[in-house]
């Protein structure tokens, strides 16, 4: 059994004339009438009764046009959806993203996505970059929202910049720096340095290091596995974090942050995906961030 026997089974029911339903259905009489035998024969039921010039629905007949109907009806929904989905339309989309990095742009891009997709459901991973890499390679992921990783960490993925942010010192309100006239990397010295967790972030250490060349390189006296604890930490005046702008808008007026300067090579925030296989949704979720950016 086929599609076209139901579509062909559905005409007959409803005009009940077979002359009128081949040209509704734009095919012959003699084919459209050997259809429904081959469908009766298939199901070893008798959906028409015949007379001279109309086809009555037997009683197994009214109820397999019911039936037929839904798997119709059922089946054009399919379609509808499969193509909304291939258009960006509709669908489900995961995100990976630093908090940190990203709260400038983030629910800016999410506002425009709603207005443009309100049928597709973003679910929003709080992932480390090497999290974020691993979901994107798997396919667990369809974009992430990230600082730019090394070339070597990009292999299969491509990452496209959106904006660049000042990278900034943060200390609690009451720490000297707060009131310095002026902050930059050289003020730092003999600092507590307050960072992320090596482990899972490997490379905001490998930024640390590039930032003082050449300066000697801090020693890092906290690791914190989220942005969360290192504010907390900082503001208990337990020593400096690093951290580009927009910081301030994830830790609010608990922290003082202060723009470097002279100001160091910029932290470079953008979009990763897989190498030619993105989904239309996920375009669209990317267009929406560089409208944001």
């Amino acid at each position: 059994m086929e599609l076209r026997h139901l579509r062909y089974f559905v005409a007959v029911a409803e005009e009940e004339n077979v002359t009128r339903a081949a040209a509704r259905l734009r095919v012959s009489q003699p084919s459209l009438s050997r259809q429904i035998l081959d469908l009766e024969e298939e199901l070893q039921l008798s959906l028409f009764e015949h007379n001279a010039k109309t086809v009555r629905l037997t009683e197994a007949g009214r109820v397999f046009l019911s039936e037929a109907r839904a798997v119709l009806q059922r089946v054009a929904e399919a379609v509808q959806t499969a193509k909304a989905v291939s258009g960006g339309q509709q669908g489900e989309l995961h995100v990976g993203y630093a908090p940190s990095l990203t709260i400038k742009l983030l629910p800016q891009a999410l506002r425009l996505f709603q207005d443009e997709a309100s049928e597709v459901r973003v679910v929003l991973h709080d992932f480390s970059t090497e999290e974020m890499l691993n979901g994107l390679s798997e396919g667990d992921l369809g974009v992430a929202l990230l600082k730019r990783p090394s070339d070597k960490s990009l292999r299969g993925l491509v990452f496209e910049e959106l904006k660049r942010f000042p990278v900034c010192a943060a200390t609690n309100r009451t720490h000297r720096l707060a009131r310095a006239r002026k902050v930059g990397l050289h003020s730092l010295t003999g600092e507590r340095i307050i960072g992320y967790s090596r482990s899972e972030y490997p490379e905001y250490h490998e930024w640390l290091a590039s930032l003082f060349v050449p300066l000697a390189p801090p020693a890092i006296a906290e690791e914190h596995d989220s942005s969360t604890s290192l504010i907390a930490a900082v503001e208990a005046g337990r020593g400096v974090a690093l951290i580009q702008k927009g910081f301030e808008n994830l830790a609010g007026p608990r922290l003082k942050v202060r723009v470097l300067d002279p100001a160091p090579e910029p932290v470079v925030v953008g979009v990763a995906c897989r190498k030619g296989k993105i989904s239309a949704v996920a375009e669209r979720f990317i267009a929406a961030l560089k409208r944001s950016a």
